[in-house]
């Protein structure tokens, strides 16, 4: 089907014979900007707990006294806003998705979008205020959010019928890039927002995650002539995308992904509360300080050892026990997650009582929520893809991506509710990490049930039987 796209399509829409033939000459400049983009989404949002709290929050003053937010009132609304930026992240690819496919297309949209994303890092950079850091974290949610369900797409474009062998090396390497990106900037920008704080605020420790967004853009600019660029799919796109076959995947994945959000709800905490937790740790370790927004980047170094370790060990073991679904894979990750809250409750009620704990303690959580990640969320992406039919697609892995936004407002919204005007919790200490251990407890028994009763099917073979005959 995309040789076809030469012969109708102007210049700066066509594909080289070497995009067809072997590796599309274009995958170099996404994996490139992926790896640049995440170093900059990740760097920035490692740093916003500690640096919300205290370098915006507590210097913000109540209206009616003039006094200044307590550290505990300063971390209750840090929670809240990293979540709610979070709910807006995942709830905006749904603009994405329609501008990309329906209106301007993938390239387009990516680009514009970066713009914007270039924006927010700029704000950030420049201005430290409440009103500052709500225009700037707006306008990464619209371009991070925007472009989230356009770039995977946008890789799977440069493949036609003949290299379609090598599309799993190139998501290898794309994910790869991710979690690259990720680690190295989780571990770097905390040191420098240290190191420039008190002389330069958080000019520069937001500034370099915007400079990597700006090359990040850059380079999928230069690569514009080395992409095969579909067009979008203007008045076919509601016809097709909206079918009836579309509706009954959608309706029978809807219980799956309302509680998988609760999954969610429970990980993206380790950019929240879980970062107030390692505050309260001893950092020295082997001689050296561990900053605790730096405990961040355990995540995505376990997740690159994690895949084959499940993969080609754990999941064959499990496998030949009983047969292992997707479904049944993802019921364990809940209760694997139960396990992660286990461990950041007892470590809390150890703090509480007033010892002092390594932050190496958290690496044990990290450990479990993590495991869960890959038994849940990779799961969930690749059960959602299988389960949809070509032209829903799109709609499909919307929907389960405002289910992570769904999540994240669970989280806001419980913080909001618990959190009392002095700053103090009515569900203090362990009791908070205690909710949420039984939260995922009851959404994983009723994900069981959910998981007897499914009635989707697979779409995987009628889609490769349609691209066989196209």
């Amino acid at each position: 089907m995309l040789r076809n796209w030469n012969n109708i399509m102007p210049n700066s829409y066509r594909s080289t014979p070497d995009d067809i033939q072997g590796m599309p000459t274009g995958i170099p400049y996404i994996v490139g900007n992926e790896a640049a983009e995440r170093f900059s989404f990740y760097g920035m949002k490692s740093i916003l707990m500690v640096f919300l709290t205290t370098h915006v929050f507590m210097k913000t003053e109540f209206a009616d006294t003039g006094e200044n937010f307590t550290e505990t009132q300063a971390e209750a609304l840090a929670t809240q806003w990293i979540h709610w930026f979070n709910v807006a992240v995942y709830i905006l690819p749904f603009l994405g998705a329609l501008a990309a496919d329906w209106l301007f297309g993938k390239y387009r949209t990516i680009l514009v979008l970066s713009v914007v994303y270039c924006a927010g890092h700029f704000v950030l950079a420049i201005d430290e205020s409440v009103w500052g850091m709500a225009c700037g974290l707006g306008l990464i949610a619209v371009g991070a959010g925007g472009i989230k369900p356009c770039v995977s797409a946008h890789v799977g474009d440069q493949f036609g019928a003949s290299n379609q062998a090598l599309l799993p090396k190139v998501f290898g390497w794309f994910y790869f890039s991710i979690n690259v990106g990720a680690t190295v900037s989780m571990l770097l920008t905390p040191i420098i927002l240290r190191a420039t704080v008190d002389e330069f605020g958080g000019a520069i420790a937001f500034g370099i995650p915007g400079v990597l967004m700006f090359v990040a853009t850059l380079m999928f600019w230069v690569g514009r002539k080395h992409f095969i660029h579909v067009p979008p799919r203007r008045e076919h796109f509601f016809s097709e995308t909206f079918s009836k076959e579309g509706g009954r995947a959608l309706t029978s994945l809807l219980p799956v992904f309302l509680l998988t959000s609760i999954f969610f709800s429970c990980f993206d905490q380790t950019a929240s509360k879980w970062v107030s937790q390692a505050k309260k740790m001893d950092g020295e370790a082997w001689g050296i300080t561990i900053l605790p927004d730096q405990m961040q980047s355990l995540n995505p170094i376990l997740v690159l050892c994690f895949i084959p370790l499940f993969t080609y060990g754990i999941y064959p073991l499990l496998h030949k026990v009983f047969g292992l679904t997707p479904l049944r894979k993802m019921g364990f990750g809940f209760f694997v997650t139960a396990g992660a809250f286990t461990c950041s409750a007892l470590i809390e009620a150890e703090l509480k009582s007033g010892n002092t704990l390594n932050i190496l303690w958290q690496v044990c959580p990290y450990i479990l929520i993590t495991a869960a990640e890959i038994m849940i969320s990779i799961t969930a992406l690749e059960f959602a893809y299988s389960q949809s039919p070509k032209s829903s697609k799109s709609l499909v892995m919307a929907v389960y991506l405002s289910c992570i936004a769904l999540g994240n407002a669970v989280t806001a919204i419980t913080n909001a509710l618990i959190t009392n005007e002095d700053g103090t919790s009515l569900l203090p200490g362990p009791d908070y990490y205690w909710f949420f251990t039984g939260l995922v407890l009851l959404a994983g028994v009723l994900f069981i049930g959910v998981a007897k009763i499914y009635w989707g099917k697979s779409f995987l073979e009628a889609d490769l039987a349609s691209e066989t005959t196209t």
